[in-house]
This record gives C-alpha cells, structure tokens and sequence, in this order.
C-alpha cells in the first residue's frame, strides 16, 4: 500500500527488510514516527514473530554513555520462500529465508516425460520436498512459492490454450508445493527480475536460449506482460528471415550440425558426427574445425536478427543472453556482436552473457516470492512465530527484483 496509508508497524517492517540491526531512535529518524508509536510498533512485531530483540547497544559494542538502546532486526527465520523452475525436462528448487539467502536447494530431472503431467507434478513435489529437507525446515514455514514454467502467464496465473503444451506446463501446482501463497510466472520474465540488479535503468530484454527462444521484457523499468501473459513470447521468429523458428541456440546448433552431415560437410569419424550437441561445437569452433566455425557464425548471425526485431520493437538498451547456453556460447555472442557493429541496424543493443547461468529462473523466482512478502508481509500469518529453524551456514544471496 502507498506509505501514507501504512499503520505504523507496517511502516516499521518495511523499515527493517531494508535494515541491519536499529534501535527506536534510528527508526525515529528514518520513519518520521514518534518514539512512544515506534516501541509500541517493535513490541507486536516481535510478538507476531517478525522482529527480534537483540542484546542493547552497550553490550553489543556500539554505546558508551547513559541508558543503554535497546536494538531490534527483521527475523529473517520467521518464514522462508520456496522459488521452482519447473522446466520441460529438469525442476530446480531453491528454499531462502527472508533476505532472498539461500538454505537449501535440490534438482530434479524430468527427461522425456516432461509433458505427461502427474511425471510432472510428482518430480516438482519431490524436489520441493528436498529443498525444504535441505534448508532444514518444512512446508508449514512457507510463505510464498514461485513456479517459473516455459509459457505464458495472465495475471490469474493461468496460460492461454494452446492445443497442448501450455497446459501441460501448467496444470496447477496446488497439490505439488507447500500451502501458502503460490504463483505462478513465466520462466523469462522472472529471468529478467533476476537479472534487473545488473541491468540497472536500462531497457532490457532476457533472453532465455538454449532449447527455445524466450525473453522477458523490462521497459522504461517496468516488466512488460501483456494482455494474456504473452509478451515476449517468440513464435513470431517462424515469420522472420533468416530465423525461422523460436528454437534457442542449443537445438539450432543441433539442426546445423544434422544439416552439415547431410550435405557431406561434415563426415562420418568427425567428432561433430558423433556428438552434435551445442557444447561440443562451441569446442571444437575453439579448436578452429572449420564446420564448427561456419555454425557458429550462423548461430551468431541468428542470434543477431532475434536482438534486432528485438530492438526495434522496443527500442531496449540491451539483450541479456541468459540460460545455461550463455557462458558456453560466448563466440555466438561475440558473432553476434559483430554482426549488429557492422552499422546496418543502429541503433542497435548491446549483447552481453548473463553470470547466472542455468540458475536465472529460480534465482527470480526467489527474488518474487522475497517481494511478494515484502509487498504485504502481515498479511502473511507466522507459524510458530519465534521459533527459528536451525542455524544453517548461509548460502548465496539471492538480489530482490
């Protein structure tokens, strides 16, 4: 809610997901509330469970003279959020605590069963399982749960028909994740909400890469859905030349190379011929084979068209590469690169691989559910409310959207 309509403990709790460690007199100042509203606000925050009361500043170090502050800070065990990244073929689950910090994970591989969906639904029950084995916490702590899937999503978290695959994508994950709250996002727009800290003002598009082409769409530094969900879906790339599909980097290096041993440029005993998949064309591309070479530069060259229909739509700043394609894949975007600095298609954006790697969707599915915590936190219940779950030694910080 806007902060003229916020009650002073929820102007307080807001405070304190931005804060350290304070006292009342810090939060006096940074708040504009009176002393006597501020402890007042501290006292039920604890008592709800979403504060904590530390040792005062003279013990802790910080104070010399006179009556000792007493000091508080956000509990950041009051609760945890799960983010999933449900994809066709592998599920990832990441379980962080209030801060967005990692406590544990898990990863579940889906093969080619992806799309029958109670396979589906068990494997995403099951890793979500893992995850809050591995944090060392359970189901009933949980807040809020993010499933990144590969479609569409309106804003009632449901896809357009689409003769299959959509709903087999998303068939409902009620029974599949912890109670609480749970959303459901496309996987490319929560890899932009990932990558928004390193884009910072820009205009951006994240482009998710490896089997399929999909971006997520952040303009004038708002996340663009569309009416149904769908904006920046890619299927529009079957009409554009010299792209022809929405299949990402990945399968389109796997099509190059099944291309190149059909027209004998690439014969039987290369080691193309054998293992034709994209990490061992970017290899042997390195080594300087020369079919390697000419389908990198055509993935580059693709790649380069998909940032210009890109831009041009959006006029963004710049094309994050992003997916477990990105780091591996960097002589595509090198080609790219080239390809868009010939002058032909100024302005043009600049393409640069994300540093996530195949961890982008999950890592903004917990940046989401982070905000959506924040967003409202005391609508949000506490179970056992000053009770934390075992100290555990932290994992990466995962960056709020």
């Amino acid at each position: 809610m806007p902060p003229h309509r916020r009650t002073s403990a929820e102007t307080l709790l807001a405070y304190a997901f931005e804060s350290a460690a304070f006292t009342a007199t810090e939060a006096i100042d940074a708040t504009g509330l009176t002393r006597s509203t501020v402890l007042a606000a501290c006292e039920e925050l604890v008592r709800l469970g979403w504060l904590r009361g530390l040792d005062d500043a003279r013990a802790a170090g910080e104070y010399r003279k006179g009556r000792p502050a007493r000091r508080y800070e956000l509990d950041t065990s009051a609760g945890v959020v799960v983010g999933v990244d449900a994809g066709q073929h592998r599920v990832t689950a990441f379980v962080a605590d209030l801060r967005g910090t990692v406590l544990g994970r898990a990863e579940g591989a889906l093969g080619e069963s992806g799309l029958e969906v109670p396979v589906r639904l068990g494997v995403i029950a099951e890793t979500v399982a893992t995850a809050l084995a591995a944090a060392g916490t359970d189901r009933s702590r949980v807040l809020v749960t993010v499933v990144g899937i590969p479609a569409p999503v309106d804003a009632a978290g449901a896809s357009p028909d689409d003769g299959g695959f959509w709903d087999r994508m998303n068939p409902g994950f009620a029974d599949a994740v912890p109670h609480g709250r749970v959303v459901v996002e496309n996987d490319a727009n929560l890899a932009a909400l990932a990558e928004r800290p390193s884009s910072g003002d820009a205009s951006f598009a994240a482009l998710l890469s490896g089997e399929r082409f999909g971006s997520g769409l952040v303009v004038d530094g708002v996340l663009l859905r569309g009416a149904h969900g769908g904006a920046g879906e890619m299927r529009v790339l079957g009409l554009v030349e010299g792209v022809g599909s929405s299949d990402g980097i990945g399968a389109t290096a796997r099509t190059l190379v099944a291309e190149a041993i059909a027209t004998g440029e690439i014969r039987p005993g290369h080691p193309l011929a054998t293992a034709p998949d994209a990490a061992a064309v970017f290899r042997a591309a390195a080594d300087g084979d020369p079919a390697a070479r000419t389908i990198v530069d055509r993935l580059g060259g693709r790649l380069a068209r998909v940032c210009v229909l890109l831009a041009s739509l959006l006029d963004i700043d710049r094309v994050v590469v992003a997916g477990a394609i990105a780091a591996p894949a960097a002589a595509v975007i090198d080609r790219a690169r080239a390809w868009l600095e010939s002058g032909e298609f100024d302005p043009v954006p600049e393409i640069v691989a994300s540093s996530l790697g195949a961890d982008v969707v999950v890592i903004g599915a917990v940046a989401h559910a982070v905000d959506a915590v924040r967003a409202d936190p005391l609508a949000f219940p506490l179970v056992s409310a000053g009770q934390p779950v075992a100290a555990r030694a932290p994992g990466p910080r995962v960056p709020s959207s």
